[in-house]
């Protein structure tokens, strides 16, 4: 029984974690309580065992005495998302370069082979998904307690504003794609090679080729701050 109900819980998770990522869930939407607990079969109080668990991964806000919600994307997260992004990027990858094991390395490969095929025939959700995985390989790799809590939030929102990118609507979003797998491919060689300067490298070059795209759905008209640089005072 303890087996199965711990089983639901860990639907329950996948489930919404999957949902928040491809947007099925947006952000600030408010969470039915009843019907989560109704279709997975959980109490309130597992039900709400998940939402403490996701909230502290940055998928959702709880809040006293009302439902829980996915995390917001406002302005002040999107502005903070593109000052910080390039810089743990950066650092997640040296460190990647510096620390992987033998299967972890596998384990990239394998998550490459899966984008590569989301990108043949999947879908615009089934292509942030295997991004996402590659990404969070990569921070398994870091092996740093401090930075990967920063990273996993970051590839939350990474994947919630890059959907659009995993839907190309003209040719030159298709190219970038196929230069985004290339770049992965570049990444994998030089973890394998230990060169954390070139991986580091490829982390900016990578970034800056999502970036671009992102930015035109999603930049604030007011925000002009160069990426990566910190601003010399925060918004009134």
């Amino acid at each position: 029984m303890k087996d199965d109900a711990k089983s639901r819980k860990g639907e329950l998770r996948e489930h919404l974690k999957v949902s928040i990522l491809t947007l099925r869930l947006r952000p600030g939407a408010d969470l039915d309580e009843a019907h989560l607990s109704d279709a997975f079969g959980l109490s309130r109080t597992p039900l709400r065992e998940v939402f403490r668990q996701l909230a502290g991964e940055g998928y959702l806000d709880l809040r006293t005495n009302r439902s829980a919600r996915v995390s917001e994307m406002s302005y002040t997260t999107l502005r903070d998302f593109f000052l910080a992004a390039p810089m743990v990027y950066g650092a997640i990858l040296r460190l990647a370069a510096l620390n992987a094991t033998a299967v972890q390395i596998d384990d990239l490969k394998d998550a490459q082979q899966t984008f590569k095929a989301a990108l043949r025939s999947g879908s615009g959700a089934d292509r942030a998904l295997a991004n996402n995985r590659f990404h969070d390989v990569t921070g398994e790799m870091s092996g740093n307690v401090y930075l990967l809590p920063s990273f996993n939030r970051l590839l939350i929102d990474h994947a919630r504003i890059g959907m659009t990118f995993y839907r190309p609507q003209a040719g030159k979003m298709s190219q970038n794609l196929s230069l985004a797998s290339q770049q992965h491919d570049a990444i994998i060689a030089a973890i394998e090679a230990r060169d954390d300067a070139t991986a580091a490298k490829l982390a900016e070059d990578h970034w800056n080729l999502s970036r671009d795209q992102i930015e035109l759905f999603v930049m604030p008209d007011a925000l002009d701050v160069p990426m990566g640089a910190p601003p010399l005072s925060k918004p009134a």
